[in-house]
């Protein structure tokens, strides 16, 4: 359910209303808006107690949710989730993302950082713990690679985008990041997503490679119901029986998501396509789409990188793709962060 509180509701009378929705056994989660506060209500698995709210005073209407996914719908919050982090403002501005796949060494890493804040660039990605397939493949530099994150943030003053694999790791993580990632593999770790739930900062969630949008959203509402409200929705290709790229960008997702949640979603062309020569098109397409930014890979030197040099953007192609990008934005009348 959803108390909606009159537009001159005091203080006073939302955290009566609280306390009563606590009474009846179930969780409040209060919801500032432009024009009035909202009162989502989960835990409740019919309309018992909603003749007693609708009653209170400063209540204005008290309505039944049917979407499952209660605090991401657009039925308990219609308007659309923005937050600043690091010199961006996710959901505002088109914000970009950009970095190497993984942490390789601190050379890379700054010289990375400092090309991308010379560019407007204020969120750099870079995974200093690495999900891989292969145990034999490079697993990331781990609390090393989230110390030379820290030394570029402090160097640059760029946000930092890095992923938290599990619990044990997951306040070292969010010491350093600026936005934590929970990646495409741990969509459904549920432990983790509880930990993302109150965690200081906010938290990007990759859709999973097999995941349907419900499923999706309702990972998102495991981090919502914790508490924490700042939250990115990232596409990056689910598997299907295409072999011509790494997986199949779904852009379709894009209004979809927008149409059913508030939250902001982003999208990732380099896992998308797995090949960088078609990153640049798949970019300016979510754009036309009406996502909110792009997360893509960028490397000085993507040969010798580590993890997911095909993919990646050396800095020339991403200086060219970034511009390309600004007449695709000025039609549409998006602002580029």
């Amino acid at each position: 359910m959803l108390v909606v509180m009159n537009p001159n509701a005091t203080e006073a009378q939302i955290q009566a209303v609280a306390q009563r929705i606590r009474e009846l056994g179930y969780t409040p989660h209060i919801i500032p808006g432009s024009s009035c506060t909202a009162i989502g209500i989960t835990g409740n698995r019919g309309p018992e107690g909603q003749d007693t709210l609708s009653l209170m005073p400063g209540v204005a209407e008290v309505i039944r949710v049917t979407s499952p996914y209660k605090l991401v719908s657009r039925e308990t919050h219609p308007e659309p989730t923005t937050f600043p982090v690091a010199g961006a403002h996710i959901g505002r501005d088109f914000t970009i993302v950009a970095g190497p796949c993984s942490v390789e060494n601190e050379r890379m890493i700054i010289q990375t950082a400092e090309f991308l804040m010379q560019r407007g660039i204020r969120l750099m990605r870079g995974g200093a713990f690495k999900p891989r397939t292969s145990p034999y493949a490079f697993q990331g530099l781990g609390e090393e690679g989230l110390r030379l994150l820290a030394k570029a943030k402090q160097q640059t003053g760029i946000g930092i985008v890095t992923e938290a694999l599990d619990v044990e790791n997951f306040g070292r993580v969010e010491e350093v990041a600026d936005i934590i990632q929970i990646g495409a593999r741990s969509m459904q770790n549920y432990s983790l997503l509880r930990r993302a739930s109150i965690a200081s900062k906010p938290v990007l969630l990759k859709r999973g490679m097999a995941a349907t949008l419900e499923e999706w959203l309702m990972a998102a509402e495991y981090v919502i119901s914790g508490g924490n409200r700042r939250i990115v929705l990232c596409e990056r290709g689910v598997r299907t029986f295409a072999d011509q790229t790494r997986n199949t960008l779904d852009l379709s997702a894009i209004p979809v998501v927008k149409h059913l949640s508030h939250l902001p979603i982003m999208v990732d062309p380099s896992h998308g396509t797995g090949k960088a020569e078609y990153v640049p098109a798949m970019c300016a397409a979510a754009l036309a789409a009406g996502a909110d930014g792009l997360l893509i890979e960028v490397h000085p030197d993507p040969p010798r990188a580590l993890s997911d040099g095909a993919q990646s953007l050396d800095f020339a192609a991403f200086e060219r793709m970034h511009a390309s990008l600004g007449p695709v934005a000025a039609a549409l009348g998006r602002r580029l962060n």
